[in-house]
C-alpha cells in the first residue's frame, strides 16, 4: 500500500505544470536570486500554515464533540478516550512511517493527500453513532493525518536555515493553535445550532477545498525549482558527507536517526510532552465543564484562550533558542516544561466559577507547553542529518502519540476510577520527566552550527 502510495505521488509530481515563475527562474535566478528565494520562502511558509491548521480543523473537533456525544449517545469518559487512544497509536506509527516516506516523497502532494482524505475520514464520523464506528473512522483519521506533519518537516529544513529554523518553525508551528483556536471556538456555536455531528460536517468540506489551495501553492525544494540550496543561499560553510550522498534511505535511518542517542532523549521528552499536552487538549472541556463550573461555550474560549498564548510562546521559545542559547534547543525545553508543571499545578487547585483565573491559567500553560512542542522537531532535525529531517521528526512524532494515547483512555481510565486529582498530580509528574530528558541535550545542538560559530 505504501508503495503504491509513493508511486502515485511520484506520479504526480512528473506530471506537475510549471507556472510563469518556474519557467523562466533560470533567466530570473541570475538577476534577482535572492527575490526570488525570498517570494518562494514567503509561498511556501503561508501555504504550510493554512494546510496545516486544516489538519488541526479535523482533529481537535473531536474534543468539543466529545462531552455531547457522551451524553446523547451514552458512552462514559473511558470508551471515549479509548477512540482517542486506538486513533493516536495509529497516529504514532503512522507518524514514523510518514517521516521516513515525508524524506523521499514531494511534500506536496503527500500534504494535500493527506488533508482531502483526512476530510472525508471526518465526514463519515459525523454520520456514525456506534462506538466501533468511530473507532474505525476517527483511527483511519488519524492514520491520514500522520501525513501532515512530515511533508512540512521536509519543506522547513530545505527552506530554512539552522541558523534561522527554531523561529521559524515556531512561526509555522503557530498553524496549530489557529486551527484548534479555531475549531475550539466555532464548534460551541455549531453544536448549539446544528448538532455535534456538523462539528465534524463543517471542517470536513473546508479542508477538501484547503487541499486543492495545497495542491496549488506549494512546492517541493529549492533546487526542485532551479535554486540553489539553503545552506548556499545563507552561505554556510556545510562539510559535504560524500558517504551519506551515496547512503540508501534505509542506511540513513539506522546511521543518522535509530543509532542516534540524542534523537532517542528528544523522543522520551516528547512522549511526555504530549501526554501533558493533549491531556489538557483533549480534557480541558470536560474538566472545566465539570469541575470549575464553565458552560461549553465558555470552556471553549478557555480552551481556546491556551491555544493563544501557545502561538507566542512557541514564538518565544523558537526566538530564544536561535538568538539567546545559540541553537541549543534543549535549554529552553528544559525551562519550559519545568514551567508548565507550574501551571498545571495552579489550574487543578483553582477555585470553581473563577472564571477569570482559569482564563489567565490556561493562558499561562498554553504559552510554557508550546514551546517544548515546536522544538523537539527542531531538536531532532537537528541531531540528525538534513536529509533524514522527516524521518527523524516522525520519530519523535511516535513517542509524542503515544503519549497521547496516555492522555486518551489513560487520563479517561483514571479519572473514573480515582478522580481529577489523580490525573493531575500524574500530569504534573510527566512535566518534570519531559524536563529531565531534555536536560539531557543541554550542551548539544546542529553541527552545522558548530562549524559556522
Amino acid at each position: 500500500m505504501i508503495n503504491d502510495m509513493q508511486a502515485k505521488m511520484k506520479s504526480l509530481e512528473n506530471e506537475e505544470i510549471e507556472s510563469p515563475v518556474e519557467t523562466n527562474l533560470s533567466f530570473n535566478l541570475s538577476l534577482n536570486q535572492s527575490g526570488i528565494f525570498k517570494y518562494w520562502r514567503t509561498r511556501i511558509m503561508y501555504s504550510m500554515m493554512i494546510g496545516y491548521a486544516g489538519y488541526y480543523l479535523l482533529r481537535q473537533n473531536f474534543a468539543m464533540a466529545m462531552p455531547f456525544m457522551s451524553s446523547e449517545l451514552g458512552y462514559s469518559k473511558t470508551e471515549l478516550g479509548a477512540v482517542i487512544s486506538l486513533a493516536a497509536i495509529f497516529y504514532g506509527v503512522g507518524k514514523g512511517l510518514a517521516g521516513y516516506l515525508g524524506d523521499q516523497i514531494n511534500a506536496r502532494y503527500m500534504m494535500a493527500f493527506g488533508l482531502v482524505m483526512s476530510a472525508f475520514m471526518n465526514i463519515c464520523m459525523g454520520a456514525g453513532s456506534l462506538l466501533t464506528w468511530f473507532m474505525i473512522f476517527w483511527t483511519v483519521n488519524s492514520c491520514f493525518q500522520s501525513l501532515g506533519w512530515p511533508p512540512c518537516a521536509r519543506l522547513l529544513n530545505h527552506w530554512f536555515s539552522p541558523k534561522e529554523l527554531g523561529t521559524k518553525w515556531a512561526l509555522w508551528n503557530s498553524s496549530q493553535q489557529i486551527g484548534s483556536g479555531i475549531v475550539l471556538v466555532s464548534s460551541g456555536y455549531i453544536i448549539e445550532q446544528f448538532g455535534w455531528r456538523y462539528a465534524f460536517y463543517t471542517p470536513g468540506i473546508i479542508c477538501i477545498l484547503l487541499a486543492l489551495f495545497l495542491l496549488n501553492r506549494l512546492r517541493d525544494t529549492p533546487e526542485s525549482l532551479g535554486l540553489p540550496s539553503i545552506e548556499e543561499y545563507h552561505d554556510l560553510v556545510v562539510e559535504k558527507d560524500l558517504s551519506e550522498e551515496n547512503m540508501s534511505m534505509r542506511t540513513i535511518l539506522f546511521e543518522r536517526v535509530l543509532n542516534n542517542k540524542l534523537v532517542w532523549y528528544v523522543c522520551m521528552a516528547n512522549f511526555f510532552v504530549y501526554i501533558v499536552r493533549m491531556t489538557i487538549a483533549l480534557w480541558a472541556p470536560t474538566f472545566l465543564s465539570e469541575l470549575k463550573g464553565s458552560s461549553i461555550k465558555l470552556a471553549g474560549f478557555q480552551a481556546a484562550s491556551n491555544e493563544l498564548a501557545a502561538v507566542f510562546g512557541g514564538l518565544l521559545a523558537g526566538y530564544l533558542s536561535d538568538k539567546v542559547f545559540k541553537g541549543h534547543r534543549g535549554r529552553v525545553s528544559t525551562i519550559f516544561m519545568l514551567m508548565l508543571g507550574v501551571g498545571i499545578f495552579a489550574l487543578w487547585k483553582s477555585p470553581v466559577g473563577a472564571t477569570s483565573s482559569h482564563f489567565l491559567i490556561m493562558l499561562g500553560i498554553g504559552f510554557f507547553i508550546s514551546g517544548p512542542q515546536v522544538l523537539v522537531g527542531v531538536a531532532a532535525s537537528d541531531f540528525a542529518s538534513k536529509k533524514a529531517a522527516g524521518t527523524a521528526s516522525g520519530l519523535t512524532g511516535t513517542f509524542g502519540y503515544l503519549g497521547t494515547a496516555v492522555a486518551g483512555m489513560g487520563v479517561g481510565l483514571v479519572v473514573d476510577h480515582y478522580g481529577w486529582d489523580m490525573a493531575f498530580l500524574s500530569v504534573i509528574i510527566a512535566a518534570v520527566i519531559g524536563a529531565m530528558f531534555f536536560a539531557l541535550t543541554w550542551n548539544h545542538r546542529s553541527k552545522v552550527l558548530d562549524k559556522n560559530n
